[in-house]
């Protein structure tokens, strides 16, 4: 918007404002003007009012000559309404004066927010300078529209700009001067019509008001007249008793003169004269009630006299009252006026001052004017060239176009050349990548926590409560709403129900392949019964677990190296079922075996008698696993079907021979399904289910004695208070890498379970082992055959070294469909005092060469 509409904006809003001004100054004028009047009318309303009670009183006089019951009655009644009739004029007269006081008030406020309405001449005034400032700046533009336009220059060039700065800010400090006038002048508006409608109630009231006064005043009237014929009754009713007094004064001595005449002339008429004596006797009793009656009434006459006086008395308070009021209202009508006056004059002189600032900021405006022409043509100047500039833009763009296809066509081209040399060297680093990754794991420490949370089952869907949650930037992080408190646990990696067989595996395949370059490692599978364990590491047919897909990895990665390595993998297979070591693979079911001391001296560990096969393909591991099954103890129970009642334990060994080198590298895989620990309450274990529970949850104790031991790094560590511990200290005391998989329910129900379950992974997490080393020898003249009989190690001495469990290999060293009983063997001592030292397992410390 530019200066000349905003200036014809505020000339129209001006006029709008004072015309609006004036009109309602007007009316203020006309209820001030009106306001004496009414009062007027009010105080002869009041004394109509007041000449009106009058009758009532006379009338309450006439009454009196009725019983004196009634007359007293009415006259208590007469004064009660008087009472009242005074006290309502009282109230009524303060009502209006306050209102009277009020509305004073009112004008008062108004005419002091309104006296600048007097300024039409001066906003006359403005208008017509406004109206020529018009005309001039019409006038410079046609100058400026007519002068031929200067060379180019830049607007930063200009010396004018700073003139041009100044005099956009001089207009918008008019602006801004002028906005907090347009909000004053809209709040008078706000407020004149508030006031206003102050008035009209006002005058509304005090129109009610002299209605009711002039009611009074009649009543009032009407008691004066009824008095003054009260008054006129009584008087007549008491000259005419007193006349009959006096007649009845003379009567008696008529009555005994005739008496005693009537006593002399004749003495036979005595019976006539006993009669007139009763009648005279009943005139005088007549005359007694009569005079009695008179003064009565003349009691009440007075009464009524002394009433009508003091009714009279304040009358003449109530006029003088009036009076007095009137006379308050002349004076405050005067102060009125003088005030009106006084801030008119006020208001006057304001906008006079007002006036003459205008001025002087019209007189600089017009100086900007002139400083801001130059400027203008600078401006026209830069805008044409702008616009040529425009004009050239789309071939401009064409040709960058065109440039930047000729650039990335280039880049493509170095690009395909540079991924040629990238995937050469990807080769080349795939070499390097399995070192890197095994010194990787070794650093981070050997003993690594999987979590994996199973998913809610088909009949649990209607009181299952999921209190498990994730952390969607972090796959490490769990978290547990218990109540009202949210626990979290940090572990090396959490799957999420929806995970897959195959995610969770390839987690775990690198430790896998790494036991063919000749490390031992342990994976075991932690967690309450019911929580997935078996499914995890065995799986079912269609979705096997990490047992099936381990050998099979096994067998990918030995026949990769085939040409240069020669492998053989042995399978057993054994589990602790109530504290008693039971192989499952053997050919008497439920054979029981027992963890034996080495007696050449060495410490080590073995146990005879269990069985091993030599699996060559998928099919010899499905009858393994197979026959493993049926012989495994299971049983149902409250918390799951088919609940595991022992600790199964897979042990696969991969024995590789480089046939060029004769280099030699032995590795074991133990695959550990833990029996799940439960609570008797809720499974509801009985008689034998409740003995296994009971041996589970002690071999499970004995495995956190043994984590605490081992976390604590105590002196002794306690892997013969069970035969699980026992079993394991091998994975355990070091040298091997060690995965724990803990299974967690989603379930409200066994949120404790879980949280002990958890806590126990931490424990187990904190675990520091020791770097695990590669179980390697190379062949020498002293070695024998790859029956490993004897082998040596990298550095002197040579020394034999036990496998870590007596196996007994099938006759054939393999598994064929027609022979599923293989003929078990016992290794000689010496064997497995080779084998031991290959892993290079450290003795169980503090166990005193005591046997379980």
């Amino acid at each position: 918007m530019t200066l000349q509409e905003k200036v014809c904006e505020f000339q129209a809003r001006l006029r709008r404002e004072e015309a609006s001004r004036c009109l309602q100054l007007q009316r203020l004028q006309q209820s001030h003007e009106q306001g004496p009047q009414e009062k007027t009318n009010v105080i002869h309303t009041l004394q109509e009012e007041l000449h009106t009670a009058l009758p009532n009183g006379v009338r309450a006089v006439q009454r009196l000559g009725e019983p004196q019951e009634q007359h007293q009655q009415h006259s208590n009644r007469l004064i009660q309404e008087g009472e009242q009739l005074i006290a309502a004029l009282r109230t009524q007269v303060g009502e209006l004066e306050e209102k009277l006081l009020d509305q004073n008030q009112e004008v008062e406020r108004l005419r002091s927010e309104l006296g600048a309405t007097d300024l039409e001449k001066h906003l006359e005034l403005l208008v017509v300078e406004n109206e020529r400032l018009k005309q001039e700046l019409k006038a410079c533009k046609t100058s400026l529209l007519q002068e031929p336009p200067p060379p180019a220059c830049t607007t930063t060039d200009c010396p004018h700009s700073q003139d041009a700065e100044a005099l956009r800010e001089a207009v918008s400090r008019w602006e801004s001067q002028a906005r907090p006038r347009q909000k004053r002048l809209a709040e008078l508006e706000q407020q004149v019509l508030e006031k206003a409608s102050r008035v009209e109630t006002l005058s509304r009231q005090l129109e009610e008001s002299k209605r009711h006064a002039g009611e009074m005043q009649r009543q009032l009237e009407e008691s004066k007249c009824q008095q003054g014929e009260v008054e006129q009754q009584l008087s007549v009713r008491l000259r005419d008793c007193e006349e009959e007094l006096a007649r009845q004064a003379t009567r008696p001595h008529q009555v005994k003169y005739v008496t005693e005449i009537v006593e002399v002339e004749s003495s036979d008429s005595q019976q006539a004269v006993a009669e007139a004596q009763a009648k005279s006797v009943a005139l005088q009793e007549q005359l007694s009630l009569q005079r009695q009656l008179l003064r009565e009434l003349e009691t009440q006459l007075h009464d009524s006299q002394r009433t009508s006086t003091q009714l009279r008395a304040q009358i003449l308070v109530y006029e003088g009252e009036m009076e007095r009021a009137q006379g308050q209202l002349e004076a405050e009508m005067q102060n009125l006026e003088e005030e009106k006056n006084r801030v008119i004059e006020e208001a006057f002189i304001r906008a006079e001052s007002e006036m003459k600032a205008v001025h002087e900021n019209l007189a600089g405006v017009r100086m900007n004017l002139l400083t801001l022409q130059p400027a203008l043509r600078t401006l026209t100047c830069d805008y044409n060239c702008l616009k040529r500039q425009v004009q050239d833009f789309p071939f401009m763009l064409e040709k960058a176009i065109t440039e930047a296809k000729q650039e990335i066509c280039q880049v493509i081209g170095e690009v395909s050349s540079a991924n040629q040399e990238l995937l050469r060297k990807y080769k080349r680093e795939m070499n390097l990548r399995k070192k890197c990754h095994n010194e990787l794991v070794r650093i981070k420490g050997n003993i690594r926590v999987f979590c994996r949370v199973r998913p809610v089952c088909r009949g649990e869907h209607d009181s299952a409560e999921n209190m498990v949650s994730f952390d969607p930037d972090d796959d490490a992080l769990l978290y547990l709403s218990n109540k009202v408190k949210l626990m979290t646990f940090e572990l090396d990696k959490v799957f999420h129900p929806q995970a897959t067989q195959e995610e969770v595996f390839q987690e775990v395949q690198s430790l896998v392949t790494s036991c063919i370059d000749g490390f031992n490692v342990c994976i075991f599978a932690y967690g309450q019964t019911g929580s997935g364990k078996t499914y995890t590491m065995e799986g079912v047919a269609k979705d096997p677990g990490i047992n099936q897909r381990a050998l099979r990895l096994l067998f990918s990665e030995v026949t990769e190296k085939a040409p240069d390595w020669d492998f053989k993998i042995t399978v057993s297979m054994v589990e602790i079922y109530n504290e008693t070591l039971r192989n499952l693979l053997g050919d008497i079911q439920g054979e029981k075996l027992d963890i034996k001391m080495n007696p050449d001296g060495s410490g080590q560990l073995y146990v005879p008698g269990l069985t091993e096969f030599t699996v060559q393909s998928p099919e010899d591991i499905n009858r393994v696993f197979e026959l493993g099954h049926m012989n495994r103890a299971t049983a149902c129970t409250n918390l799951n079907e088919h609940s595991s009642r022992s600790h199964a334990l897979l042990i696969i060994t991969v024995a590789g021979v480089n046939s060029s080198t004769g280099h030699r590298t032995q590795g074991k895989l133990n695959l550990v399904d833990l029996a799940g620990s439960e609570r008797i309450a809720k499974s509801g274990a009985e008689g034998s289910r409740l003995r296994e529970a009971q041996c589970i949850n002690k071999s499970l104790s004995a495995l956190g004695d043994v984590i605490n031991a081992l976390r604590s790094r105590h002196s002794h560590v306690p892997f013969r208070n069970s035969r699980l511990t026992y079993l394991l200290s091998d994975s355990l005391s070091g040298d091997s890498k060690t995965l724990m998989m803990v299974q967690v329910s989603p379930l409200v129900s066994n949120m404790s379970e879980s949280v002990c379950s958890l806590k126990f992974a931490q424990r187990v997490r904190t675990i520091e082992l020791g770097n695990a080393t590669r179980r390697q020898w190379e062949n020498s003249s002293t070695s024998s055959s790859p029956t490993h009989d004897s082998v040596e190690l990298d550095s002197p001495p040579v020394t034999p070294v036990p496998l870590p469990i007596s196996r007994a290999s099938s006759a054939g060293s393999t598994l064929s469909a027609s022979s599923k009983t293989p003929t078990t063997r016992r290794r000689s001592q010496s064997q497995l005092s080779t084998d031991r030292l290959l892993g290079r397992a450290i003795p169980l410390v503090g166990d005193g060469g005591q046997d379980d």
